[in-house]
């Protein structure tokens, strides 16, 4: 079962800008081959991080103006949010390890 929520411009800001936990947001959309390549990445690491991490996907095609809004020009683009702030931003279809390294500086060891 997915733990990832579906992000939209509609419920950005309650989904993602207030939300208690981080937040890494996957920007993709169908047609992009690079992001059926993460997707299975990104599904392992919302298991992983239950309850630690919220892990959301925003279709760029659906969701323009949120996509716009963050300067997305390339997909799969990753953000993490931590207290409703940007913090981080990886761009390509990369390792996982390359993800949970950036991830380890806003959830505490103990919780990984």
């Amino acid at each position: 079962m997915s733990h990832e929520v579906k992000i939209t411009d509609a419920n950005f800001e309650t989904e993602v800008l207030k939300s208690d936990l981080p937040v890494l947001v996957d920007f993709w959309a169908d047609w992009c081959f690079p992001c059926k390549m993460i997707a299975p990445v990104v599904e392992d690491i919302s298991k992983e991080y239950a309850g630690k991490l919220k892990v959301g996907k925003l279709d760029t095609d659906q969701n323009q103006m949120t996509a716009a809004q963050f300067g997305i020009t390339g997909i799969p683009t990753l953000l993490l949010f931590n207290n409703g702030k940007l913090v981080d931003r990886i761009v390509g279809a990369v390792p996982k390890k390359a993800i949970t390294d950036k991830l380890s500086n806003y959830i505490p060891a103990e919780a990984n």
